[in-house]
This record gives C-alpha cells, sequence and structure tokens, in this order.
C-alpha cells in the first residue's frame, strides 16, 4: 500500500483500478474517473467509519481536478437517471448490447406449480424450469441458478410451537450450514450446535424453511447426476484463488451448473451460459426498504444478463407468487424507462431521495433502556430545528447485533443546504451532550447521511 501511495503521487501509474479507497490516493494529474456498475450498493460504505457514497465521492474528487466522470451501468441508480434527466448529467443510452447481441428471452413462471413438484420430491424448481435445465445441459450448455441466499436452511421452526434457534449475540434466527453441520450467524460470526429437540417445547419436528444456495447445491446435484455443479457466494468464495479457479473452471466447460448468490452478476462472461433461473423473486420483492423496487429490477437485470452473451440465444425464467408484480413485468421487457417513471412518481409522492435527503442516527448499547434513552433524547431536541422531518425513536430492523441493542433516528431534510447544514451542526452538538449525559456513558452514536437502508 506505501508503495502505491507513494507511486501515485510521483505519476508512475495512467491507469489506477480500485475499491472505495482509491479514491484517497494523492492524485496529481487526475484526467478521468470512472465509476463501473454505479448503482451497485457497495459503494456505499456503511461501517466503520467514515459512512461515505463512493460514487459521489468519485464525482466530487473529479471536480477537484476539473475532469470529467463517467458513471457506467445497464441499471443505472434512479438518483442517477434523475440527475440525468434534469441536466446535471450528461446521459448516453447504450441500445443494444455488444456486437449487437440479442438480450435474451425472459419468462415468469407461476411458482404455484412447485407443489407439483414436491410431491416428488422437489422443492425449488418448477416443472418448466427442470425442462429448461434438462435440454440446456443437453445442449452442452451452462446454467445460472440464482438465489440470494446463502447457506443450508436460513431458518428453522419448531412445527409445533413456532420456535426457531436465534443468535444470542444478535436479534437474528441462526442460519444451517450443512458443509460444518452448524448453525451460523451471519452477523457476528457466532456458531451453534443444530438443535434436535425444541427447547421451548420439546418437539422433534422441526423443519427447514426457505432455502440458501448450500441446499440448493445439493438438490440440484441430487436431480441431475450427470452434471458438475459449483456454487458461488460469500461462503465458498473465502481463498485468494476462489474466483480464479471458479472462473477457469466455468471457461474450460468444468462447470455446469452454477447456483449462486449477487456475487453471480460480477465478472461472469461466458459464451457457454445460456440458461438463467431466478428461484424466488419473491423474496427479492418483500422488504422494508423505500428502495427494494429498485433493488430488485437491478438486480434480476443484472442477473439475467449473464445469459447468451455472445450468441443471443440467452433464456431466464423467473420463479414467483406474485406474478402481477410491476417489477416482474419490467425485468421482461427490459425495460429501464418505465421501471424510471413509476419509481420517481413514487419517491416524489412520498418525498423519498432524490427529492429529500436522510440522516440516520444509530444508538449502540448494551443495556436497551440506554439505547432507547439516547435516541429518544435525541428525537426531542431535533423538533427545534426547523423545516425537518423526524421519525423515532424506532428499533433498528436488526435490534441487537454483537450484544449491543440498536435503536434509530430518521431525519428527512429538504434539498436545501443551509437546513442539511444546521441540522448536521446540531446533531454532532446533540451527540456531545448526549454522551456527557449522566448514565449515558458507553452510549455509542453513528451518523449516515444518505444511508442505504
Amino acid at each position: 500500500r506505501v508503495e502505491i501511495w507513494e507511486k501515485t503521487r510521483l505519476g508512475k501509474y495512467k491507469i489506477i483500478a480500485g475499491p472505495r479507497s482509491a479514491l484517497w490516493l494523492p492524485y496529481n494529474d487526475l484526467g478521468l474517473v470512472i465509476a463501473d456498475e454505479e448503482h451497485d450498493i457497495s459503494y456505499k460504505q456503511k461501517d466503520p467509519s467514515p459512512r461515505f457514497q463512493a460514487r459521489d465521492a468519485a464525482i466530487f474528487l473529479a471536480s477537484l481536478h476539473n475532469t470529467k466522470t463517467i458513471l457506467g451501468s445497464a441499471t443505472p441508480s434512479v438518483e442517477s437517471l434523475y440527475n440525468a434527466k434534469r441536466g446535471k448529467y450528461g446521459y448516453v443510452h447504450l441500445s443494444e448490447r455488444y456486437l449487437g447481441v440479442q438480450m435474451p428471452v425472459i419468462e415468469t413462471i407461476n411458482a404455484k406449480s412447485l407443489e407439483t413438484m414436491r410431491k416428488q420430491g422437489i422443492n425449488m424448481i418448477t416443472p418448466e424450469l427442470y425442462t429448461a435445465i434438462s435440454e440446456t445441459l443437453a445442449r452442452h450448455k451452462q446454467v445460472v441458478l440464482f438465489q440470494n441466499r446463502r447457506g443450508y436452511a436460513p431458518f428453522q421452526v419448531c412445527t409445533m410451537c413456532g420456535w426457531v434457534p436465534h443468535c444470542k449475540n444478535c436479534a437474528v434466527s441462526l442460519t444451517y450450514h450443512k458443509s460444518t453441520d452448524k448453525l451460523h450467524c451471519h452477523y457476528c460470526g457466532l456458531r451453534a450446535a443444530v438443535v434436535h429437540v425444541c427447547p421451548s417445547c420439546g418437539s422433534n419436528r422441526l423443519q427447514s424453511k426457505t432455502f440458501g444456495t448450500e441446499k440448493i447445491e445439493e438438490e440440484i446435484s441430487q436431480l441431475f447426476p450427470q452434471a458438475k455443479v459449483a456454487r458461488m457466494d460469500v461462503d465458498s468464495m473465502r481463498s485468494k484463488t476462489s474466483f480464479s479457479e471458479l472462473f477457469d473452471k466455468l471457461e474450460k466447460r468444468k462447470i455446469d451448473i452454477l447456483v449462486g448468490t449477487q456475487m453471480v452478476v460480477k465478472g461472469l462472461d461466458f459464451a457457454p451460459i445460456e440458461l438463467v433461473g431466478i428461484l424466488s423473486a419473491d423474496s427479492l420483492l418483500n422488504f422494508p426498504d423505500f428502495r427494494v423496487n429498485e433493488r430488485a429490477f437491478q438486480l434480476m437485470e443484472q442477473v439475467s444478463g449473464r445469459a447468451g452473451r455472445t450468441d443471443g440465444k440467452g433464456k431466464v425464467l423467473i420463479q414467483a407468487y406474485n406474478m402481477a408484480h410491476p417489477v416482474l413485468q419490467w425485468v421482461r421487457e427490459h425495460d429501464v424507462k418505465a421501471f424510471y417513471e413509476h419509481e420517481i412518481m413514487y419517491r416524489q409522492q412520498f418525498a423519498y431521495p432524490p427529492f429529500t435527503r436522510f440522516i440516520k442516527i444509530t444508538f449502540k448499547h448494551s443495556e436497551e433502556p440506554k439505547a432507547v434513552a439516547a435516541a429518544g433524547q435525541m428525537a426531542q431536541a431535533l423538533q427545534q430545528v426547523k423545516g425537518i422531518g423526524v421519525q423515532g425513536p424506532v428499533q433498528a430492523l436488526i435490534p441487537r447485533v454483537r450484544n449491543l441493542y440498536v435503536q434509530e433516528v430518521w431525519i428527512k431534510c429538504p434539498l436545501s443546504s443551509a437546513i442539511l447544514k444546521e441540522t448536521k451542526s446540531f446533531i454532532r452538538t446533540q451527540k456531545d451532550i448526549i454522551t456527557a449525559t449522566k448514565g449515558m456513558g458507553g452510549v455509542q452514536v453513528h451518523f449516515d447521511v444518505d444511508p442505504m437502508g
């Protein structure tokens, strides 16, 4: 890192490719900044500090050097499209794929037909997807199956009393991983023994609900025993060579079916991938976040783009229960324009970004009453600031992480730099007052401007 820093300062590099941290290098002759896949939520750094949006920081960096920024994406963020429509950004639309390759054909399948397959012991793929996989393999082409949940079974439940195993440190259910035969917490890393008898009612009738990539890999391997099946998720891609080894196997056709999470949208560009199956669109469309439609559209459109990238013969099958959801129609038609027009109208109606700006203030403490009291004190004090909306205090979506209780206060600010500046100054002052208050020792307070969830 020291070597890269020094060579950058001396202008030894002509092109630098890097993650968020590359923005902080000492450039002395910057001529262009490119933020590829600008819509990706990984551009937003959440923890630890500094909490910043690297895409926006890239634009600011370019302005400091009096140069241009290119934001690239097949599924631009609503904020970027809004800026383009207003003329703040230039906009270039590519009307066709590279080399004129056709977009994949996308079909939605009613997931109710899964009931037919379950009678045969098949739990995850519909008859239509089963047939499509079989035909694709017969043509010696490759298949990608997408499910944005890792693990074997995202949660287990006692069918007698409804008890679910939870992490003792975090308020989340534990996920079973067959590879370790343990229950895992995806927030703090805790591992616990598998529960065979319900500690609440004594029943041994515990069942897995929903399914993760590990379980899909197992079932697909059983359904298609002649096929070579691999998995691409955080758990299977831990070593430095994992990606290169997987890509090498795909290129050499040593993998017939790849099961993966959203990691599969990053870098998969192989001619033999003909079929993509999205196993549970409903899980992408039902989440308490005003950006849920945007993220679901982007993810399904990006995953779909893995099919038929060179010969234009790609096909995508999306399994869903809510067949009438508008996002599915926009994805089927690759209709970014219709998606944007609907989404921007909804955002304006409810005063969501880009028509306002959010600030999230998070309070953490090992004792829940102290976290609640600190958040309440902040929310009460914020009533003094004119022109803003205050929501909370509210319990965080994950109310306890690493033995710390989490409360939140959300601020909705108008697009006024003066009000935003006043609000930021006010909450910094209030933070100092709260942490200095007797009995509030140890309360952690974090600010996040323009939070992503």
